[in-house]
């Protein structure tokens, strides 16, 4: 089974350019941010002060020369100092859960935004787990710790330097002792830096693949069963998880190396301070006090290093996570409207909707060539004129450029030469929202969304009453099977209507598209795959549906498109035989031999019947 490989991301030890991008999109909680700073500096003040008024304990009030109004105003202190650090706390904690809930949602909101803006390319070749990664843990991880690993980042920097500037103040030699450390332990962070990203960009990649891979297990659960490759499929996931142990095992190696290391080499400071600092203290240079301060300094000041160590692991992970999440909101929307358009008619988010024209139907092709990879030429300058009101049936082997042709009509694609004309005008000169508004599009599999049948329906055009949802219902036939559901209209249709066999889901995705009102009308293999008897409901009801509208039938059986206005065979791109059905049957050629050999074998399963009047063909 071909497996998708996602971007390899650059490899350097610290991305700046990332970061930076990543706080253009924090920038809606900068004010919060600022807030969170305040608190978190506030906190520091109050971790510094602590060891100080712990010394004025030990060296004074020890001595026993105050009165009792001085023992209890440094009460009266400690417990003010005590309650207000407890408080900015809490307010510290609350603001950083806003924070990371808050930030989370607006990147999700960036994403799906990006993900509707995004043209068909790039789901021809982004497998739906790489996104759910994206949106789901990515977001989690980087919004988790820019809210708390940075601020714990902001408090160890205040804390180091407050108590540093304290302790040089007080005794340089001790402060020299617990200083000693600092570039033993800043040389190990460089050293771990590189492995740690390279480690955690593994795990984000597998991560990536076990997502995947459960969203094609769950989405093609029946084709699996049905195959009988549960055996294959399940190895296939093993080899995945097993990827994801593997490189989940080497990171927490790495991980686990540094932060040992940093304990160790801070309580060996720890104890040779107290050692040195003992003998100052016997020999009467500092005091007991003096030196229960600068062990509680360092000790303040150790943490600090070590959350700041501790941070900078968590940094290289949320790098690797913000780097795919930068990826995806920044990926280029190839199939996009000029700003003079969107100054005129909007965006698909925020339309005006009064500066939509109407569409008379008239579609040209002027010398338009497209290719959908570079170097493999689907269309070559192609030209086709196309009145409106006619109906166009495309007929082509796989692969010949039918849908291709309906795709470049509806701007799912855009040529790569030449242009696309609807009543005279390049359709790039308005927008993608205006073209999409006067369009009915159905697709050979029909996707409908959790809910109810009336919810599905409804979607063809959201201000739709209920009588006019039944009545499109009517229309395309699909009224009385909605009916004999205990639930009629209300009937839950299940994820992906899995509650609905196949012919009902084509009916309603028939009644949505009626409902937009179109003015042009795509069926892409629409009837392939359901049974006869649906095919000629539906096909009656397409009779109806496609009259005035300019419409195009991508036709898998040919016996549907008898009537159309205009058949186009396609082969290799190009148009080779172009007419009515009575036409190309008079021509022999290419749909003449079609269309017989379908006939004769339509007859010989039963499907149409062995009395109908072979002259017709």
């Amino acid at each position: 089974m071909a497996r998708f490989e996602e971007k390899d991301f650059n490899r350097d030890n610290f991305n700046l350019g990332v970061w930076k991008r990543i706080a253009t999109l924090f920038k809606p909680f900068y004010k919060k941010l600022l807030i969170l700073l305040g608190l978190v500096i506030l906190t520091a003040l109050g971790d510094v002060i602590m060891p100080l008024l712990n010394q004025i304990s030990i060296d004074y009030f020890a001595s026993g020369t105050y009165d009792n109004n001085e023992l209890y105003f440094f009460i009266g202190i400690y417990i003010v100092i005590i309650i207000s650090v407890g408080l900015i706390n809490y307010f510290y904690f609350r603001a950083a859960g806003k924070v990371e809930m808050g930030f989370g949602y607006h990147l999700r909101e960036l994403c799906f935004r990006k993900l509707h803006n995004l043209s068909f390319s790039f789901y021809d070749t982004t497998p739906t787990g790489w996104l759910l990664a994206r949106i789901t843990s990515d977001i989690s991880r980087l919004a988790e710790i820019i809210a708390w690993s940075f601020m714990d980042m902001a408090w160890g920097i205040p804390v180091m330097i407050m108590s540093m500037i304290i302790m040089l103040r007080t005794n340089v030699l001790l402060t020299l002792v617990v200083l000693i450390v600092v570039p033993i332990l800043a040389i190990m962070s460089v050293v771990m830096q590189k492995k740690l990203l390279k480690a955690y960009r593994g795990v984000r990649k597998a991560n990536s693949k076990i997502t995947n891979s459960f969203s094609e297990g769950i989405n093609g659960a029946k084709t699996t069963k049905t195959l009988g490759l549960e055996d294959q499929n399940f190895k296939d996931f093993k080899n995945d998880t097993k990827e994801m142990r593997t490189v989940s095992i080497d990171a927490a190696i790495v991980g686990a190396k540094f932060r040992p290391l940093v304990n160790f080499i801070s309580s060996f400071t720890l104890a040779l301070l107290i050692w040195v600092g003992g003998d100052l203290a016997k020999s009467n240079i500092i005091t007991f006090g003096t030196l229960m301060m600068f062990i509680q300094y360092a000790q303040q000041f150790y943490e600090p290093i070590r959350v700041i160590a501790y941070t900078m692991s968590e940094f290289q992970l949320a790098q690797a996570s913000g780097e795919r999440i930068v990826y995806l909101i920044d990926s280029e929307v190839k199939i996009k409207d000029s700003p003079e358009v969107i100054t005129k008619y909007g965006t698909l988010f925020e339309p005006k909707v009064e500066n939509y024209e109407d569409i008379k139907g008239d579609i040209s092709f002027k010398d338009v060539s497209f290719s959908y990879l570079e170097g493999e030429t689907i269309l070559d300058h192609f030209n086709l004129d196309i009145k409106a009101g006619q109906t166009i049936a495309l007929v082509g082997e796989t692969g010949s450029g039918k849908s291709t042709i309906v795709n470049l009509i509806c701007r799912f694609y855009e040529p790569t030469q030449g242009e696309i004309l609807i009543d005279g005008l390049d359709y790039r000169q308005r927008s993608i929202g205006w073209l999409h508004s006067k369009l009915g599009y159905v697709l050979q599999a029909p996707h409908l969304f959790s809910g109810t049948i009336k919810e599905n329906v409804r979607f063809g055009r959201l201000d739709a009453s209920d009588e006019e949802i039944i009545e499109a219902c009517k229309l395309v036939n699909a009224h009385d099977f909605i009916m004999r559901f205990d639930k009629g209209y209300d009937t839950d249709v299940g994820e992906g209507g899995s509650r609905l066999s196949t012919g009902q889901k084509q009916l309603i995705s028939f009644a949505r598209a009626v409902l937009a009102k179109p003015r042009i009308f795509v069926l892409d293999e629409a009837t392939a795959s359901i049974d006869t008897e649906t095919e000629k409901i539906i096909q009656y009801a397409i009779e109806n549906i496609m009259k005035g509208k300019t419409s195009f039938v991508v036709a898998h059986r040919l016996s549907t498109i008898v009537n159309a206005d205009r058949i186009l065979v396609i082969a290799k791109g190009k148009i080779i035989e172009d007419g009515t059905h009575q036409e190309l049957m008079r021509l022999k050629g290419h749909y003449y031999q079609l269309y017989t050999n379908q006939f004769k074998e339509d007859l010989a399963k039963g499907i149409i019947d062995d009395n109908v009047d072979l002259s017709l063909i």
